[in-house]
């Protein structure tokens, strides 16, 4: 009589087929990845700023010309330029005086994102302004 021969079941899994699309999966996304990330196309809405109330307190303007240097002008009062520092030193000074006044930043339209970007940062961070205001022209229809 023939004497059957039991072998045993193998219980492993063949992971070669998931290495191969792993590698696959891998490259696409190494590939499509810096498309993704280099720029998106956005158009921005378009409405008309509310100018602020007229029985609203004098706003503090923080401004940033052409060549990126600070002013900070209160009403209609010029001044020097100023360091980033000393514009975030005397609207502190001037909210510990009175908390209410509104603070707006006016950036000429030459000037580098980052230079309008910075002022906002320290005086939120360094003044403590709650809120910064974006000061903006008329649209001409």
């Amino acid at each position: 009589m023939y004497q059957r021969v039991r072998r045993r079941k193998v219980a492993e899994i063949n992971v070669v087929p998931y290495i191969d699309v792993m590698l696959v999966l891998l490259i696409i996304f190494m590939v499509t990845a810096p498309l993704i990330t280099q720029g998106v196309k956005v158009d921005l809405p378009q409405a008309d700023a509310e100018p602020l109330d007229e029985d609203s307190k004098t706003p503090l303007v923080a401004s940033v010309d052409a060549q990126g240097r600070y002013y900070l002008t209160v009403g209609a009062d010029d001044k020097e330029p100023m360091s980033l520092e000393d514009v975030a030193t005397m609207v502190a000074a001037h909210l510990k005086l009175d908390p209410d006044t509104p603070v707006v930043v006016n950036g000429d339209g030459a000037v580098s994102y980052d230079a309008v970007v910075q002022l906002m940062v320290i005086l939120q961070k360094q003044a403590g302004v709650p809120s910064v205001g974006l000061m903006t022209d008329s649209v001409e229809e």
